[in-house]
């Protein structure tokens, strides 16, 4: 690795320092590069009672990875009780994340990846983004529609057109240049940090049977097969629109590299009812690479030794192979 990854630790009342501390602990089962953590020690002294190290540098990382798990200490003072979020601890996770950021671009981080936060704790101290990929997105300068979210399993990758907004709104806000950019992004983000020469994009329809040719619904017809047909004029081999129902089961898989949705739930719920404890939301289109678990800050399990730390390793494991290969290119 170019240098060990910077990994936030999220809502300090969350299970992100545990998943942080659990796989430090796998490490090497999971073959993991080092990484450190971002944010209040005292986060991770409230659920685990393993070696923590802190560290003033970044590099400070790789002497002591071995022997305990790095931290770079962001606040403290505050108290944590696990399964019980307030404003002090989010703002620990907005200043965490920032940091986190921040040694990434410079390259003192070779990679970020970002702990489960709370929305609505975040909302309450003024957060005005929809999430932490758009605040991330907007710290390396670019804008959120150039930027992609994918989720990545083992064996599926998906990236939706729409993110967070109410499904009543998602034919008002489709476009054929959304569907453009995101595929744009995707082929690019294959290309780069999967090493994937020519990526295979199969895009899903929005309605029930892909419109069935107009008789569910026009947008196959006026949006998205018009978006298609630009991509492919622009050298890409895209396919589609298909019926979501269809495109999910492992035959299917095979013939893509990744799937396009139109929407949240058409790329997150394949993903998640396949690879629920291994799924990694990462971030394309940017300088950086960042990925985060593809799951929440789950309080109800918050110290309890309860939470599973499979997509916080994956997402570790996932942001240290785009790093490296984005290094070795």
């Amino acid at each position: 690795m170019p240098a060990p990854l910077a990994v936030a630790l999220g809502d300090p009342a969350g299970i992100g320092p545990e998943i942080v501390a659990k796989a430090w602990e796998r490490r090497e089962a999971a073959g993991l590069p080092p990484f450190f953590a971002v944010g209040d020690c005292a986060a991770l002294r409230a659920v685990w009672n393993g070696p923590i190290e802190a560290i003033s540098d970044p590099a400070e990382a790789n002497i002591c990875f071995a022997r305990a798990l790095p931290i770079l200490q962001v606040g403290g003072g505050a108290s944590v009780t696990p399964g019980s979020p307030d404003l002090d601890g989010a703002r620990n996770a907005l200043d965490s994340l920032e940091i986190a950021v921040g040694l990434t671009r410079s390259g003192a981080a070779g990679a970020i990846v970002t702990g489960p936060v709370s929305k609505s704790q975040l909302y309450a101290i003024g957060f005005v983004h929809p999430g932490q990929t758009e605040f991330v997105a907007e710290r390396c300068g670019v804008a959120c529609d150039i930027a992609a979210m994918m989720l990545v399993g083992p064996n599926l990758k998906t990236v939706p057109v729409t993110v967070h907004v109410p499904i009543s709104e998602v034919p008002q806000i489709l476009t054929i240049e959304r569907i453009v950019i995101k595929t744009r992004a995707t082929v690019r983000g294959l290309q780069r940090q999967f090493g994937i020469a020519e990526p295979r994009i199969a895009v899903a329809g929005l309605n029930p049977h892909a419109g069935e040719e107009g008789a569910i619904g026009r947008e196959e017809i006026d949006i998205i097969i018009p978006a298609i047909d630009r991509l492919r004029q622009e050298g890409m081999d895209v396919s589609g629109p298909f019926p979501a129902d269809t495109m999910f089961h492992a035959s299917a898989r095979a013939r893509y590299d990744a799937a396009i949705c139109m929407y949240h739930d058409q790329a997150l719920v394949p993903l998640k009812t396949l690879y629920f404890e291994e799924g990694v939301n990462m971030t394309l289109g940017l300088p950086i690479v960042r990925t985060s678990p593809d799951h929440g800050t789950a309080f109800s399990i918050a110290g309890k030794n309860a939470a599973h730390p499979g997509a916080m390793i994956a997402a570790i494991a996932t942001a240290a192979a785009a790093a490296w290969r984005i290094a070795e290119a």
